[in-house]
């Protein structure tokens, strides 16, 4: 079978790249189409396969500044060469889903969520922009949320991250969504010794991500809590954080590895699709105290594998902590729920979905 994957870009090792090279493992023939391509930004498993990039690509100041071409994304997307396959998958949070294959291929996206920049995360892409054009990037952003629900509503077959991004389809798109959680790697994060007093943040420093949440918190406390992660927001929360925050910067696996086995336990502070650090966080043994807004309610039960907090404030994550203080915890527990979203079972999982997919009338999405 002739498989085409399509991956909105590949600049970097994130949840959406684990998601890409367990495919390309289910999927080792195939080729992968993306808008740009940072040559050796993700996995060895990824960069064995041959990978097509689209014009945005040849575009001054791309790959390193291609969002600032975001309003051309749909049409580099829709140029896409794709024929002569049976199957295309497209992981998705942008466009990928909008791909055009040439029949009879099938088409099966994998969607992180509708288009983050149409949708919820317009407000935040509006702030970058210079306030002249502020009225056509506004305009922009309105006629890309159309063509998105159109490319939605297209696409043959859709599978969803969580029961959270299938809620934003059927508002989006007015359809439903089969949901695989994404994979996480249980195996690699384990239990390693004893916990330490520190807690732990892993998180992009993006304005979504909510951050500062945390950093006020521990600093009102002055409890240690440690930060691993970089972006934009990092010289701002530098500023407002205590003696007892630290930030580290981006960390390699290994020293993730032993950062969530040792942390007291990890916090998470944003509104998420999924999640997959504190799961991580999970499968070393650690409990979790998160934003129950989002994918989180899904994944850490509330008194067995972490704490939620309601409110995303300072004093709510504070009363959290407090409470976390009196709170017995199960290293074992913990782990034995995390395993639940171990890779072994995503691949099976997409499998057996695209094989039904497959099968499937084409007039009958899975």
């Amino acid at each position: 079978m002739r498989v085409a994957l399509v991956h909105d870009w590949l600049t970097g090792m994130r949840g959406g790249e684990r998601v890409l090279e367990e495919l390309v493992t289910l999927y080792p023939a195939a080729t992968i189409h993306t808008l740009v391509h940072v040559p050796g930004s993700v996995s060895p498993v990824i960069e064995s396969r041959p990978i097509h990039t689209s014009f945005i690509q040849r575009l001054p100041g791309a790959p390193r500044r291609f969002r600032h071409y975001l309003p051309l994304f749909p049409l580099a997307a829709g140029r896409m060469r794709l024929e002569g396959y049976d199957l295309v998958i497209s992981t998705s949070h942008c466009v990928a889903l909008g791909v055009r294959p040439a029949p009879p291929a099938r088409h099966v996206a994998y969607c992180f969520t509708p288009m983050r920049y149409a949708w919820d995360f317009q407000d935040e892409y509006l702030r970058r922009v210079v306030p002249g054009v502020r009225g056509l990037a506004r305009l922009c952003l309105t006629i890309l949320r159309r063509w998105d629900r159109t490319a939605g509503r297209r696409v043959g077959y859709v599978a969803c991250i969580s029961r959270h991004v299938a809620g934003r389809i059927r508002q989006a798109y007015g359809r439903e969504a089969r949901v695989i959680y994404p994979p996480v790697r249980t195996d690699f994060f384990q239990p390693n010794g004893a916990p330490g007093d520190t807690f732990l943040c892993v998180s992009a420093l993006a304005p979504y991500k909510r951050l500062d949440v945390a950093v006020d918190a521990f600093t009102h406390l002055g409890w240690p809590l440690v930060v691993v992660g970089a972006g934009a927001e990092e010289a701002r929360l530098k500023r407002r954080a205590g003696p007892t925050v630290r930030f580290l910067g981006w960390q390699d696996d290994a020293a993730l590895r032993t950062a969530y086995a040792r942390c007291r336990a990890f916090v998470f502070t944003a509104e998420e699709e999924f999640g997959i650090a504190p799961l991580e966080a999970m499968a070393a043994g650690r409990p979790v105290i998160a934003y129950s807004r989002g994918a989180l309610s899904e994944t850490v039960v509330d008194g067995v594998t972490g704490l939620l907090f309601h409110e995303q404030r300072p004093a709510a994550l504070i009363d959290a902590l407090r409470r976390f203080d009196v709170t017995g915890w199960s290293p074992e527990k913990i782990r034995a729920h995390a395993l639940r979203f171990g890779e072994a079972r995503f691949r099976a999982e997409m499998a057996a979905f695209v094989d039904e997919c497959l099968v499937a009338p084409r007039e009958t999405a899975c």
